[in-house]
């Protein structure tokens, strides 16, 4: 798919799984595993799903998955599985050379977002990518740094301040929303503070990357919140103003973390809002 000057492809870089009650929040379970089937941990299965996007003078990836950097009890945990060497690998599986990316945008530094930020080499955690610009919104950073006690598990700083340290994380500013021509920052506060989510459009087709404003394609409906969401009601706000104008304005929708589904339009029934038109890729 191209947008503009870039050529699109999607990686998925892994598989993890996170509590199903804690990913849907108010929703009752006998609702939420019908799409979303738990494993006998109450466990949901979820993608690290990626963008790369291409043109001349860039190879730009969103996001970096949940890394390689797991010990053997986390990965249990958590059931991960991935490739070796994780994000790494994947686009190496996708034919796309790591030393390429010359930029990688990171919408938020959660753990499952920014893991494969950086890797272990000779003892040192060094940026992963190691020659690209890593993005991400200041506030974010500072929040990240200096987490509050119910999110600081989300938050493992040797993903993000190796790449400080390095001098190759650019800070983008609140009031600052344009990458470029076809890349924009939609700013969302309600999962975490200043979580940048992209927009790639040049005015005829338009994907929206919804981070974790939408997790998966079951998150569409607006009651669907995850339990992990710092303010829950500001999420509540935010998921009307995208979905209002990805109804109106036929965006297609881009879930970073649902296993099965990577695009989804949305439509506007009686019943509020719900995933339209799926597809498991391009």
């Amino acid at each position: 798919m191209n947008i503009g000057k870039y050529k699109l492809q999607i990686i998925t870089s892994g598989m993890f799984a996170l509590d199903g009650g804690a990913m849907f929040g108010i929703i009752p379970k006998n609702l939420w595993e019908r799409s979303n089937p738990p494993d006998e941990q109450n466990r949901i299965t979820l993608a690290t799903r990626h963008l790369v996007l291409t043109s001349g003078s860039r190879k730009i990836l969103i996001d970096t998955g949940m890394g390689a950097k797991w010990d053997e009890k986390s990965k249990d945990i958590y059931k991960i599985s991935q490739p070796p060497n994780a994000v790494l690998g994947a686009l190496t599986e996708a034919g796309i050379n790591p030393d390429e990316i010359t930029d990688v945008i990171l919408t938020h530094l959660h753990f499952d977002h920014t893991g494969g930020s950086t890797i272990s080499e000779g003892g040192k955690l060094i940026p992963a990518f190691r020659n690209a610009k890593y993005y991400v919104q200041k506030k974010n950073f500072d929040w990240g740094v200096n987490p509050s006690d119910r999110d600081r598990g989300s938050y493992i700083k040797e993903n993000f301040e190796p790449l400080a340290s390095e001098g190759v994380l650019e800070f983008i500013e609140e009031n600052d929303s344009q990458f470029d021509d076809e890349i924009s920052f939609h700013l969302v506060n309600g999962h975490t503070f200043a979580q940048q989510l992209v927009k790639i459009s040049d005015g005829t087709e338009t994907i929206f990357y919804c981070g974790d404003l939408f997790p998966t394609s079951s998150h569409i409906p607006l009651p669907y919140i995850m339990g992990y969401d710092l303010q829950p009601l500001v999420t509540l706000a935010e998921k009307k103003v995208v979905l209002k104008e990805a109804v109106e304005k036929n965006w297609w929708l881009f879930f970073e973390h649902d296993p099965a589904t990577a695009l989804a339009k949305v439509e506007l029934t009686p019943k509020g809002y719900k995933a339209g038109e799926k597809r498991a890729g391009f």
